[in-house]
């Protein structure tokens, strides 16, 4: 548990008992989310002590009487919402997901869920131009499933080259590196075609530039800023990022005069965020998507406090950190 800013302790608990319709899962493994970095640091608007942890994948162990499709020995991936850094979980059985082959560090159910749900509310269309402000773990997820959909070119924007040399190397079109090139003058030079389903001779040549959809992948305040001016007349901007430690400014006039499409990827339902875990995890299953050269970082249970500050600094090299119960650290 997260007793102060930066410090974990370790407490021993009894392992959960089980309700009739669910599992108990031995973690074999638990991402680091950038949404628990503020918790981390005590910028969170929560009393300590905190206990987080909600990217789960592990075995059954155990079964409820009312439980199907589940069985003990099953690698699962899990929705939980906090006490994932546990040695067990007990979890409703619907809640769990066959992981098949797939190594159990690389289960991330629940984070990719966030990115299939949210490329599906964007529908990314076939020929779409697509721009992604983000080349981290989520950004790279995103770029993966809108490649997925036929977009006509996928267009990554980051600060850091090793980002975009990985965005490259996943399959996008054009990379932009932002401390050095300008976001809007380059978009615009890569989109100069009219927007479907308007008439050519009612655009004038300002309409005619920008992508088709943008997703705001950051979580910070500058990309708010430009993103209208990269995306076209009734184009969609997507707010992947999460955003914490105050409010945020938009230039919402600009918004509403280009009639943009604000689409908010953030889910708290848990029918549709399951929906996007099933979703996920069949791509998973079946190699459509593959994670292993997105998770970077792995540290053993006694170096929980490495695998949150590494996420939090975000040194060369990095994109996720997960913890892995059984095994060494890499």
């Amino acid at each position: 548990m997260l007793t102060s800013p930066r410090r974990f302790d370790t407490v021993e608990a009894d392992v959960p008992e089980i309700e009739p319709d669910q599992v108990l899962v031995r973690v074999a493994a638990c991402g680091v989310c950038a949404s628990e970095l503020d918790m981390w640091t005590g910028d969170a608007d929560r009393e300590f002590p905190i206990y987080p942890g909600h990217e789960v994948s592990g075995i059954v162990e155990q079964v409820g009487e009312e439980v199907a499709g589940v069985a003990p020995g099953d690698p699962v991936g899990c929705w939980v919402t906090e006490r994932g850094f546990a040695d067990y979980v007990a979890v409703r059985a619907e809640h769990c997901l066959i992981a098949g082959d797939v190594p159990l560090d690389l289960a991330l159910a629940e984070p990719l869920a966030c990115a299939v749900n949210a490329v599906d509310l964007a529908d990314v269309r076939l020929g779409d131009d697509v721009l992604i402000i983000g080349g981290g773990f989520m950004g790279a997820l995103v770029q993966k499933l809108v490649q997925l959909r036929g977009p006509r070119r996928v267009i990554v924007a980051d600060t850091r080259s090793e980002a975009l040399e990985r965005a490259r190397a996943m399959g996008a079109g054009y990379t932009i590196d932002v401390t050095r090139e300008d976001l809007v003058d380059t978009v615009r030079s890569l989109t100069d075609r009219v927007p479907s389903g308007i008439h050519a001779a009612d655009v004038t040549e300002e309409d005619e530039l920008g992508v088709d959809v943008a997703f705001e992948v950051t979580g910070v305040q500058a990309p708010l800023l430009q993103i209208g001016d990269v995306t076209r007349m009734s184009g969609k901007v997507v707010i992947v990022g999460y955003h914490q430690g105050g409010n945020r400014e938009i230039p919402l006039a600009q918004w509403n005069w280009k009639a943009l499409e604000v689409v908010n990827a953030h889910f708290r339902e848990v029918s549709t965020i399951m929906r996007g875990m099933r979703t996920g995890m069949r791509l998973l299953r079946e190699g459509v998507v593959q994670l292993d050269d997105l998770v970077t970082h792995r540290f053993t249970f006694e170096e929980i406090g490495d695998a949150f500050a590494i996420a939090h600094d975000k040194p060369g090299g990095f994109v996720k950190s997960t913890v892995i119960m059984e095994g060494t650290s890499e």
